[in-house]
């Protein structure tokens, strides 16, 4: 569904990502994880078409999309959520979702707008009334508001950005959940990065890790968190102690040590 080519971007002198190339199969979930400053969010703004890529290229279901204006490629299947919730708190939240399915799915009617706003709110347990308001939502609803936008717009691919942030452990074990049935029921592929390694761990299919803009790892998440270089980046150990950090970089993961 992505290939990713060679990706590049460049601010002034500063390299934030740096020739990063990978893939992603329709139905997948990619987690991308990485130390603050790796280039996860800019990979995801070059995606999203927020900032124009220095080089490379990036194809989306046979088509090149890099350097695309962002309401193109949200019109071609790629929708986002963002790390920091900003709703309209003048809108309801059944409005604020319907607002999405206008931007997102182009000049369609009123009632399809509404359609598609009651099916995303209904996907992330949120209220479908017309007068709920958004004042009423916590951070694990203000996750959820963000997730019924993206969905909203009709995407063939998600990037979901950094879903867990602010919320317990009772309410990222329910946003993992509900990532992975937005995979299931919907069948939207999905890329996910997030911090909290241990719940990614346990829902995506393949991993990527970013360290100063380039790619150091990707594979399966038993694989990736056995890898000495994602272990120095994340542990601060020296990779000659690969196996007791890998058991500990296992164990952060929610991996068995037969996985």
């Amino acid at each position: 569904m992505l290939v990713v080519n060679g990706l590049v971007k460049r601010f002034g002198g500063f390299t934030a990502v740096n020739n990063v190339s990978f893939k992603v199969d329709q139905g997948e979930i990619l987690g991308l994880i990485g130390p603050n400053g790796s280039g996860k969010s800019t990979i995801f703004n070059m995606l999203s078409g927020t900032l124009v890529p220095t080089a490379g290229s990036i194809e989306f279901d046979g088509r090149q999309i890099a350097g695309t204006a962002p309401h193109a490629i949200i019109n071609s299947g790629i929708g986002r959520t963002f790390q920091i919730p900003r709703p309209f708190r003048r809108l309801t939240i059944f409005e604020n979702v319907e607002l999405a399915g206008f931007y997102g799915q182009g000049r369609h009617s009123r009632a399809k707008a509404d359609a598609s706003a009651e099916k995303a709110l209904a996907m992330v347990g949120l209220p479908t009334n017309r007068h709920a308001t958004v004042d009423t939502l916590g951070a694990a609803g203000l996750k959820k508001l963000e997730l019924a936008k993206a969905l909203a717009t009709g995407p063939k691919l998600l990037l979901a950005d950094e879903s867990l942030g602010g919320l317990d452990e009772h309410e990222m074990d329910q946003a993992a959940d509900m990532l992975r049935k937005i995979r299931d029921e919907l069948g939207i592929t999905i890329i996910w990065v997030e911090h909290i390694m241990g719940v990614l761990m346990r829902v995506v299919d393949r991993v990527m890790v970013l360290d100063h803009g380039e790619k150091i790892s990707e594979g399966l998440p038993s694989a990736v968190a056995s890898d000495p270089r994602v272990i120095e980046v994340y542990l601060g150990t020296d990779a000659d102690s690969t196996q007791a950090a890998a058991a500990e970089a296992r164990r952060r993961a929610g991996i068995q040590p037969h996985a």
